[in-house]
């Protein structure tokens, strides 16, 4: 069954936080003949996207045309900020959250699954620099500050910026096999482990 794997995007949001899952993604599709990801970024509105240091990235998808994601990654980055006030991306968030098989988030990306409600009771990690700011707003989830990332099954967290790509090729095994997300890492020259992200 080909998966449609979607990238949440927003203005300030770190680019290797959303390019290194989109490249774990979209190098294991192109290496298994395009049938297992459909890869598509969506924005809350169809416009350009100012990401981090100025790079302009124009997503495929407003919320309003997106396909229902059954992956949907949701990135950080400074503009993490905004979405934590914003009721349409955290709404939008839930909605997904109803029907997809996977919810993932990098570096702080966790702080806008928090906000959402989807990290209770759940085990969860973000950037080093914000384990107290996760925790505020997660009061009732485990903040873990030594993992690379966390599996609790539909929900996934990594740590900052890289981590997104170890816990990417993580859910590439766990979908299609070790084989599958060793091949990927290999053509992506990536030193990857798949130790579950037990260490930084």
């Amino acid at each position: 069954m080909k998966r449609t794997l979607a990238l949440l995007l927003f203005d300030e949001v770190e680019v290797l936080d959303f390019a290194g899952p989109f490249e774990v993604f979209a190098v294991t599709d192109e290496l298994s003949g395009h049938r297992l990801f459909r890869v598509v970024t969506v924005a809350q509105e169809k416009r350009a996207i100012r990401a981090r240091n100025g790079l302009s990235v124009n997503p495929d998808h407003a919320f309003a045309d997106c396909p229902r994601p059954d992956i949907l990654i949701v990135p950080g980055g400074f503009g993490t900020r905004a979405l934590l006030k914003s009721q349409p991306v955290l709404d939008w968030v839930k909605s997904v959250n109803a029907t997809a098989g996977i919810v993932a988030s990098v570096c702080t990306g966790s702080l806008v699954l928090a906000a959402a409600g989807l990290l209770n009771n759940l085990r969860a990690t973000t950037h080093c620099e914000n384990f107290a700011e996760l925790a505020a707003l997660a009061p009732n989830t485990e903040v873990d500050q030594t993992c690379r990332f966390t599996d609790n099954g539909r929900v996934l967290t990594s740590a900052g910026i890289s981590a997104g790509i170890d816990m990417s090729l993580h859910i590439v095994a766990r979908l299609h096999g070790a084989a599958s997300a060793d091949k990927t890492a290999r053509y992506m020259e990536y030193h990857w482990r798949n130790d579950g992200g037990a260490t930084r």
